[in-house]
Formats: structure tokens, C-alpha cells, sequence
């Protein structure tokens, strides 16, 4: 059985998702769980407490799905759009934090400076799998300068507002839109692959 704490997180989650941040306070949250809000603020004394947990619970989550990235590990285009898929799915799940997500930046300090961390090593990360698919014949050198850092930041930026482009076209927001949404994201590498490349990207594509 999980703990009261757990179960307000959970509550909130749904809350967040289903109604968004505006319309959720403490005690909605409390009248969903039939509790009292001083018993809720017995675990989380603000509002910001529980959006701070959920979500470094949505970064482990994203941590837990991704696949190992190291110099050992062959970086691939099958690798690239697994860990696009697993992040997008995850955000789904925690969908409220992208369509509210510059209010909460804003106002949650805690986050903002993690978040920035986060997106260093993000940006290291991909960085190295793009260098090892260079070497390995499947991404063509730079041509431009920052190419391939001005290259993931299309990733992320699309990555982090890819929910609210769909929300503005579709209510509610179906998972099914993952699938359209990561192929708009993985066919931005396209134009930077070798021949060798397009050849592996057209075979993974034409499976998926």
C-alpha cells in the first residue's frame, strides 16, 4: 500500500494533467483524497513542494528509460529514437509540466537551476552520440559553425513545447500524438546523415 505522501503525489499528478496548474491548489488536491488539508500539509506545506517532487520523479522516471550512454556503447540511429521516444513518452505522463512549463520555471528557483544543469549534460550526451556516428560513417562532419549544438537545440526546444503545439490542435491530448510528434523530432537528424545513414534511417522508419 503506498504511503500518504505517494498518494498525494499521485492525486496531484492527475489533478495537474487533467485540469492544469491553474486550477489546482492544495485543497483540491485534499478534497480529491478525501483528507484534510491540514493532513496534506503535513507532507507538503506548499503547493511548489509538490510540483518540485513530481518533478525530479519525472526525471528519474526519463533517467530509469534512458539506455546507457557511454564510449562502450554503440551510438546508433535505433539508439537516437529510442531515448527521443522514451523522453516524449515520459513527458505524456507528466504532461502538465511542458503546457505550464514557463510558469513553472518562472516561479520554482529550484527547478530552473536544475533544469539548466540538466540541459548541460543532455546537450553533452547527445553531443557524444553524434560524434561517435560521425566516426562511424553515419552523420557527415560539421559544415557550419555550432551546427550540431544549434542541431540538438531544435531537439530540445521542439522536445519541450511539442505538447503544447498539440494541445492547440487536439482536446484532450491523445498519446497516440507521440508517434506523429517523434517523427517530427527524428527526421530533423536526417538532412546530417551520410548515405549510409539515410539508408539505416529509411530502414528504421519503414519498421516503425
Amino acid at each position: 500500500m503506498k504511503s500518504t505522501k505517494d498518494r498525494i503525489l499521485d492525486t496531484a499528478l492527475v489533478l495537474f494533467n487533467t485540469s492544469g496548474l491553474a486550477k489546482v491548489s492544495l485543497r483540491t488536491i485534499a478534497n480529491k483524497m478525501g483528507i484534510s488539508q491540514g493532513n496534506l500539509n503535513y507532507h507538503y506545506k506548499k503547493r511548489e513542494d509538490i510540483i518540485t517532487s513530481l518533478y525530479f520523479q519525472l526525471v528519474e522516471n526519463i533517467n530509469d528509460n534512458m539506455p546507457p550512454m557511454s564510449p562502450k556503447t554503440p551510438q546508433t540511429l535505433k539508439l537516437l529514437f529510442h531515448i527521443s521516444e522514451a523522453i516524449m513518452d515520459n513527458f505524456f505522463d507528466y504532461r502538465f509540466f511542458l503546457l505550464d512549463f514557463v510558469q513553472i520555471i518562472r516561479e520554482n528557483e529550484k527547478i530552473k537551476t536544475h533544469y539548466k544543469e540538466l540541459s548541460q549534460i543532455r546537450e553533452q550526451q547527445f553531443a557524444g552520440i553524434f560524434n561517435q556516428m560521425i566516426d562511424n560513417g553515419v552523420m557527415r562532419a560539421e559544415k557550419l559553425p555550432n551546427e550540431y549544438h544549434f542541431l540538438y537545440k531544435r531537439f530540445q526546444i521542439l522536445g519541450d513545447f511539442w505538447l503544447s503545439s498539440a494541445a492547440t490542435t487536439q482536446q484532450p491530448i491523445s498519446k497516440k500524438r507521440i508517434t506523429e510528434y517523434a517523427q517530427i523530432i527524428n527526421q530533423m537528424i536526417y538532412p546530417y546523415l551520410t548515405k549510409k545513414g539515410q539508408k539505416e534511417f529509411l530502414l528504421l522508419t519503414q519498421k516503425s
